[in-house]
């Protein structure tokens, strides 16, 4: 088994709102993956990103998690896309704007892995998802 951590996880980890050993308490000693999706929405981040240092520190980031095994997407993946994203629409649910959760998702069910988030209204209605959620810390 192995897990998949959401984008939202690696940001808070790269802004210090999580620490490693918290990611870690959760993975345990199974292997964690890098999704294709992850790495997009990361560099997306990095490129609009305005001030230079905060940039740069996305960056490093992005590249410190590039070592990481990379889970690849695939034609599976995408059967389980396509499905994942029709039940969504029965359920009167729209897909579109959270079209990148629906890969991760596809990835994370289709090679029985976990998926890590923090956002939970995010994945709670995907079928056949196992789901791992880190509570988000209370506003102050």
């Amino acid at each position: 088994m192995g897990v998949l951590i959401d984008t939202c996880v690696w940001i808070d980890v790269e802004r210090g709102a999580l620490a490693p050993a918290d990611v870690a308490s959760f993975t345990g000693e199974e292997p964690v993956f890098l999704s294709p999706v992850t790495i997009a929405e990361l560099k997306f981040g990095v490129d609009v990103c305005a001030d230079p240092d905060n940039r740069q520190r996305r960056a490093v980031a992005l590249r410190r998690l590039m070592r990481k095994p990379l889970l690849p997407i695939d034609g599976g993946t995408g059967e389980i896309f396509g499905a994942l994203a029709a039940q969504v629409r029965a359920q009167g649910r729209e897909h579109r704007y959270r079209i990148q959760d629906v890969w991760l998702a596809s990835q994370a069910i289709q090679h029985s892995f976990r998926l890590l988030t923090r956002n939970v209204l995010d994945f709670q209605d995907l079928p056949g998802l196992d789901l791992l959620v880190i509570a988000q810390r209370a506003a102050p």
